[in-house]
């Protein structure tokens, strides 16, 4: 069993893990000959499925196994992001996998340059509780600093893993692009402190305070709360409602979302022809966390049962091949759609 690679995309790859690591502790990461996933299914809350094509965050890549040289790990991600942390300003990174009194490690070897005028002993950057190991010249003029971050992850075997698949949902009715995550982020947090407003914070046994997210096939999306004291919402207008591909998508004059579309208007003041789901607040709020990412989201909306975000990831070519799904872990998933470029 062997997995090496060289990291090309640290920043990418280390603002995955921390939004990655917002919704779960660990993460089961399969990697394969053709792309690299991330998947997180906790108890309760949201479920991530992560398709990372390797050109999005590998230069070089490696992977060999008996099993279709394919590998399955669970990795602590607080672990591997705080590692990730300590090349954020590398000239190179790789990452493999090997061992170390025999247990399994993902061992994560930095190099960095800087200059020097005079000699002198280096100075220790990593991260407090990872093992590191130095490397450097002294002397005057540049040098180089290598430190090897050891993260300790668990191999799974297939059998562990094989059980578990993308779950299945029916099709959406309304599907949008939804402004920044972060500034979503902002007024959702901001209506929850509102909420919280006045309720005890004594009773442990409170419900969670919900937000309602509605959405139509005319750009406009609808962030509410509502509670004994108050009711209030947001509204954004003329987003972008993707188009699906009919080269993908069948019977598209008779997809639930082609039906929406001539319900509703594109001022948001009809209440008809609009898609409804109701999301815990907390949960929300770190879902809210891979706007860091950058690149567009979509929203499904299934009216009444469950909501999908697709977060793409953009890369250094322009495309967008590497996409995160994510959803309630309640209510499950669709198959991904097929939009038309």
């Amino acid at each position: 069993m062997r997995f090496k690679a060289s990291i090309q995309n640290i920043n990418t790859f280390t603002k995955l893990t921390a939004s990655l690591n917002s919704l779960g502790p660990l993460a089961w990461v399969k990697l394969s000959d053709d792309q690299v996933c991330f998947t997180i299914i906790p108890e309760q809350g949201t479920q991530v499925w992560a398709v990372l094509s390797i050109d999005s965050i590998f230069d070089t890549y490696t992977v060999q196994s008996a099993a279709n040289n394919v590998i399955n790990l669970e990795v602590p991600l607080a672990a591997l992001n705080r590692a990730l942390k300590s090349a954020w300003n590398a000239t190179s990174a790789q990452i493999r996998l090997t061992k170390k009194d025999g247990m399994p490690l993902l061992a994560l070897t930095i190099v960095t340059a800087s200059s020097s005028s005079h000699a002198g002993f280096p100075t220790a950057t990593a991260e407090d509780d990872l093992d590191d190991v130095y490397d450097q010249p002294f002397g005057r003029g540049s040098r180089e600093t290598t430190i090897t971050q050891e993260v300790p992850i668990r191999v799974l075997a297939h059998e562990t893993v094989a059980g578990l698949h993308e779950p299945q949902c029916r099709e959406p009715d309304v599907h949008i692009i939804l402004p920044p995550l972060l500034q979503l982020k902002s007024i959702s947090d901001r209506f929850t402190k509102l909420a919280l407003v006045g309720k005890s914070t004594s009773t442990s046994a409170a419900p969670r305070t919900r937000l309602e997210l509605s959405a139509n096939m005319h750009g406009c999306l609808r962030l509410s709360i509502r509670t004994d004291a108050m009711n209030i919402s947001s509204v954004w207008t003329d987003l972008n409602n993707p188009e699906l591909d009919p080269g993908q998508v069948e019977g598209i004059e008779e997809h639930p979302s082609t039906r929406m579309k001539q319900l509703g208007s594109a001022d948001g003041r009809s209440e008809e022809g609009w898609a409804t789901v109701r999301i815990d607040a907390r949960d929300w709020s770190k879902v809210m966390s891979v706007g860091r990412l950058g690149g567009r989201v979509i929203a499904c909306f299934c009216h009444e049962f469950a909501l999908i975000l697709y977060v793409y990831l953009p890369s250094d070519s322009g495309e967008e091949e590497s996409v995160l799904t994510v959803g309630s872990s309640g209510d499950g998933f669709y198959s991904l759609p097929s939009w038309r470029s």
